[in-house]
């Protein structure tokens, strides 16, 4: 026979099993949804992605959109890392100007080298846009395509920005990564469309905001084929094959991907164009554009600042009142974004 304490003492095991449970499920309860976007102030800006990502995944919204058309573009200089006071790539390029006239000793008389090599700031400070893809062309000709990411791979690792004297690859927006990651978590495909060279970019991306390779559309150098030393090869040639910018970023989007996205981030007049396409298909769109208000924590240019549109990034008065217009929402760093960078 069972003595009652015995009995007793399963009854309080039971009821304190029961109550354990009752209390963990309270407790689940009560927890905090996990905030998808942390380094956004609340704000409009944060709420419009919430909501527009809720829309637009919900099957019982009338804005529901399927699985396979869920693609959202984003440029890259200015909008997912830093793009002042130089573009990285431009960076790169000047700091491969030594590797290149030693392969080419004649490019040392001829500029824009002969200005880099002497380090004529002066004169560099006037290369126009065809000195610079000049140099960018240089920097990878020649190059496999396995060997110039190597070469961004080891630059990318070392050089450091002038500013914050970090490597390019810490200074991504934290706030921008995790609109990439949220998207992503909500099964819609992340391209990077950027005006910047798509083998440069490819090099980093993946590892740097967890875009593949294959969703980076970006300028083209013209790439040759050849067999070497019975190897198939891709090799970079210094003529200009595409430039992905302006009104031939919706192009090259339509070109790599073959589908108008439903959300575009850029930054500057050059994602104008890519912002319209996108917001004018059917349905649930959303268009951002960032500006660049901050001066303290990383620069201030362009409108709403009361500073001129910056050479680097341009982002002009009539961008900017079109964006109101068409009901793009502008991304105040200043105000919208409570870290800029995941080291702050």
């Amino acid at each position: 026979m069972k003595s009652p304490l015995v009995s007793a003492l399963r009854i309080s095991r039971r009821a304190a099993l029961v109550l354990a449970v009752a209390l963990l499920g309270a407790c689940a309860q009560m927890a905090p949804v996990t905030d998808p976007l942390p380094s956004w102030n609340d704000g409009a800006a944060k709420e419009t992605i919430v909501q527009f990502v809720r829309k637009t995944t919900d099957s019982s919204s009338p804005q529901f959109v399927p699985a396979a058309q869920r693609v959202a573009t984003f440029d890259q200089d200015g909008t997912l890392w830093v793009e002042q006071p130089m573009y990285a790539q431009v960076d790169f390029a000047l700091d491969r100007v030594k590797d290149v006239v030693k392969a080419q000793p004649a490019l040392a008389t001829e500029e824009p080298f002969k200005a880099v090599v002497m380090g004529d700031r002066a004169a560099m400070a006037k290369f126009t846009e065809a000195d610079l893809l000049k140099l960018v062309g240089a920097s990878q000709a020649g190059l496999s395509i396995e060997a110039f990411r190597e070469v961004v791979k080891t630059w990318a690792a070392t050089a450091k920005h002038p500013k914050f004297q970090r490597p390019y690859t810490e200074l991504v927006y934290a706030p921008m990564v995790e609109a990439l990651k949220y998207l992503r978590a909500n099964g819609y495909r992340t391209y990077i469309a950027t005006g910047g060279g798509q083998e440069f970019v490819r090099a980093f991306a993946e590892a740097v905001y967890g875009v593949p390779p294959e969703h980076v559309i970006g300028s083209l150098l013209k790439v040759d084929y050849a067999v070497r030393d019975g190897v198939p090869t891709l090799t970079n040639a210094p003529a200009l094959f595409f430039i992905n910018d302006k009104a031939n970023k919706p192009v090259g989007i339509n070109m790599m991907i073959g589908q108008r996205p439903q959300a575009a981030f850029g930054n500057s007049d050059g994602d104008q164009q890519m912002l319209e396409w996108t917001t004018a298909g059917t349905g649930a769109r959303l268009g951002m554009l960032v500006l660049h208000d901050d001066a303290q924590r990383e620069y201030a240019y362009g409108p709403a600042t009361g500073l001129p549109a910056s050479r680097i990034g341009t982002f002009t008065q009539p961008v900017y009142d079109e964006a109101k217009k068409k009901g793009w929402i502008v991304i105040s760093i200043k105000n919208d974004w409570k870290r800029v960078f995941a080291f702050e």
